[in-house]
């Protein structure tokens, strides 16, 4: 049986198509998002609402703390066994979200590497002293993994340097040649927009998240987390941070979450084109209605 992967560049409009699919399918929905596992990030992640999740049945939303370290391969663990208790039930899990890596992880496993905590903490140093030198050092040892990390993602460059440290190998050579035969077959269904519209989707909901009270969000996190963990370090709250601390005012920490996830959205789209025989729908040349028509009878088809 193939399970469906519905993923997509940011503000796309994955989760009401997908709410929409689970609905007619029986299908229950397992998070592919590497954000929207923590707890409380809601406003700022897009995390499906409480009436979303009332809907149809919704995992691994919300589930880990932020402070909490959580890597690709605890997440295909949870995921696999998530997938698998679903369709032990009888009903279609469908898998919603635009965090690539999580993709790559399922469908080709992931090589277990240790950690140093000495060498982790001597980098984040380097990193709080001169920012924005990680990122040269990975694009410098492993371009590829550089492509694939948001620039936001310190944990994750911390990660990928560390891996090249203590094995010389690079970490994307590491999941691309693993080829674990998944015990699923994974069908990969991309959501793609016009590019103005994207933008503008993206903009719309930057302010849509401040009307929803996304500073004050915020404020609570930075008040029970330290601002250095890695889900504070996402796409979003790290600009309303510096607004809060003082390090940015308020309209040039919103312009920058915009120009920042127009830049985002564009790399998924780049990771996503890697995915062969993935199949791709433009959602600003159909109707809602004509796509989920076409979604229900691809998906129950297995084609």
């Amino acid at each position: 049986m193939k399970v469906p992967i519905i993923t997509g560049p940011t503000a796309c409009g994955k989760t009401d198509l997908s709410i929409a699919l689970a609905q007619r399918m029986d299908g229950e929905i397992v998070c592919l998002d590497s954000r929207q596992i923590y707890k409380h990030l809601d406003i700022g992640t897009a995390k499906p609402s409480t009436q979303d999740m009332e809907k149809v049945t919704h995992h691994l939303f919300g589930f880990i703390e932020p402070s909490a370290s959580y890597s690709a391969y605890d997440y295909r663990n949870d995921a696999l066994s998530c997938i698998q208790k679903i369709l032990s039930s009888g009903h279609m899990p469908i898998l919603v979200g635009g965090t690539g890596l999580y993709i790559d992880c399922l469908m080709k496993g992931v090589i277990e590497v240790g950690s140093d905590y000495g060498l982790r903490k001597h980098l984040m140093r380097m990193e709080e002293e001169s920012p924005g030198s990680l990122r040269k050092i990975l694009f410098s040892i492993d371009s590829q993994s550089g492509e694939r990390i948001s620039e936001n993602d310190i944990k994750r460059t911390v990660r990928a340097i560390e891996i090249y440290v203590l094995t010389g190998k690079k970490m994307s050579s590491l999941v691309n040649n693993t080829n674990v035969k998944s015990e699923f077959d994974f069908d990969i269904i991309v959501f793609d927009r016009d590019r103005k519209e994207l933008y503008e989707r993206i903009d719309r909901r930057t302010e849509d998240m401040l009307s929803q009270g996304m500073v004050m969000e915020t404020s609570e996190l930075i008040k029970r987390y330290p601002e250095s963990c890695n889900a504070l370090n996402t796409l979003g709250y790290k600009q309303i941070i510096a607004y809060l601390k003082g390090r940015m005012g308020y309209e040039e920490a919103v312009n920058r979450i915009k120009f920042e996830t127009h830049h985002y959205a564009r790399r998924q789209i780049i990771y996503f084109r890697r995915f062969q025989n993935a199949r791709w729908i433009n959602l600003s040349s159909k109707k809602d209605e004509e796509i989920k028509n076409e979604l229900f009878d691809y998906i129950r088809r297995g084609k």
